[in-house]
C-alpha cells in the first residue's frame, strides 16, 4: 500500500516479503498497469498530445508566430482557423499544439532532475544515517517547509523570468520531497535481514545500495515522481501566467492563458482553451499516477 502523510509518501509494497524486489514484481506491476482501462485512456491522451507537440511543424496548418490584426479573435469553427484566433490573430490550434512542447517539457524535465538529485540525496542520507542524514535532511526541510507554489514564485522572482530559471526553480521545489521519500524507504530497508546478511558476507556499501536498496526505493520514488508531473505542469503554467516563466512570443499554455484573459468577455471560448489543455494534461497524469500506485501494490 501507499500512504501520503504531510506531503511525503511511503510505500510498503516493495518491502513485502522482506526481500529485494524481484523481476516478477515489476512484471506483475506492468501487467496490471497495462490492463487498467483508465491508465490506457489517459496514456493515449498524453501520447497524442506528446506526438502532436513533437511533430508540430508537420501537422499544424499555420505559423504559430504569424499575426494578423484583421483576423484577431475569430470564433471557434472558422473555416480557416478551426479553434479561432488569439488577440494577435494567430491560429489558436497551432499555438496550442506548439504550446504543448513547452508545457510538457516543464512538466517532465524538472521532475526527472529532481528525481535523480533527490533520490541520490535520500538514499545517501537513509543508508549512512547519523550526522550525514541529519545534515541532508535538515537542509531539505528548509525548502520543504514552504508551499510548492510560493517557493517556486520566490525562487523565480529572485532568478528572473526565463525557461532555464523556471527549470531551476521547479527542480529545487521538487527535490526535497523526493529526497524524503527515498530517505524514508532506505531507512526501512537498511535494517532488513537480507541487508544484514549481505553485510555479514562482506558486501561493500555500494554493492548493497545497488543490489538491494535501489531496487526497493525505485518503486515508491516512481509513484511519487509521477504524481509530481501534473503539479509541475500547473506550477510552470502559473509562473508563465505571472510573467516569471516562458517569455512571449513563445507558445506556452500558461502564457497563452495570461494574454487571452483580456479577451474573455469578447471571445470567452477562445480564452479558456489553454486552461482546458492544462486541465486535461494534468488530470490525465494524475490518473496515471493513481493507476501506477495501484499496479505496484502487489505481493511477490
Amino acid at each position: 500500500m501507499v500512504a501520503t502523510t504531510g506531503g511525503s509518501i511511503t510505500s510498503d509494497a516493495p518491502l513485502k516479503g522482506r526481500r529485494p524486489v524481484s523481476r516478477s514484481f515489476w512484471a506483475t506491476a506492468w501487467r496490471r498497469l497495462s490492463q487498467d482501462k483508465v491508465a490506457l485512456v489517459c496514456g493515449s491522451i498524453l501520447l497524442i498530445i506528446l506526438l502532436a507537440a513533437i511533430f508540430a511543424p508537420f501537422i499544424t496548418p499555420h505559423d504559430p508566430y504569424r499575426t494578423s490584426m484583421a483576423r484577431r479573435l475569430l470564433p471557434i469553427g472558422d473555416a480557416r482557423h478551426w479553434l479561432g484566433t488569439d488577440e494577435l490573430g494567430r491560429d489558436l490550434l497551432t499555438r496550442l499544439i506548439y504550446g504543448g512542447r513547452m508545457s510538457l517539457f516543464m512538466g517532465f524535465a524538472p521532475v526527472v532532475l529532481a528525481t535523480l538529485i533527490g533520490g541520490f540525496l535520500g538514499i545517501v542520507a537513509g543508508y549512512c544515517g547519523g550526522a550525514i542524514n541529519m545534515l541532508i535532511m535538515r537542509v531539505t526541510d528548509v525548502f520543504y517547509a514552504f508551499p510548492s507554489v510560493l517557493l517556486a514564485v520566490a525562487i523565480s522572482g529572485v532568478l528572473g523570468a526565463g525557461l532555464v530559471n523556471s527549470l531551476v526553480s521547479l527542480t529545487l521545489v521538487f527535490t526535497p520531497p523526493i529526497a524524503r521519500v527515498a530517505e524514508s524507504v532506505t531507512t526501512q530497508i537498511r535494517n532488513q535481514d537480507y541487508v544484514e546478511a549481505a553485510r555479514a558476507t562482506g558486501a561493500s556499501g555500494w554493492r548493497i545500495v545497488f543490489g538491494h536498496v535501489l531496487s526497493n526505493v525505485t518503486g515508491p520514488i516512481l509513484i511519487y515522481a509521477s504524481s509530481m508531473i501534473s503539479v509541475a505542469i500547473v506550477i510552470a503554467s502559473g509562473l508563465s501566467f505571472l510573467g516569471l516563466g516562458v517569455s512571449p512570443p513563445n507558445a506556452e499554455w500558461g502564457l497563452m492563458l495570461n494574454t487571452l484573459r483580456q479577451s474573455i468577455y469578447v471571445a470567452p471560448m477562445n480564452a479558456i482553451l489553454p486552461g482546458v489543455m492544462i486541465f486535461i494534461t494534468s488530470m490525465s497524469m494524475n490518473l496515471i499516477s493513481d493507476s501506477l500506485r495501484a499496479s505496484m501494490d502487489v505481493k511477490v
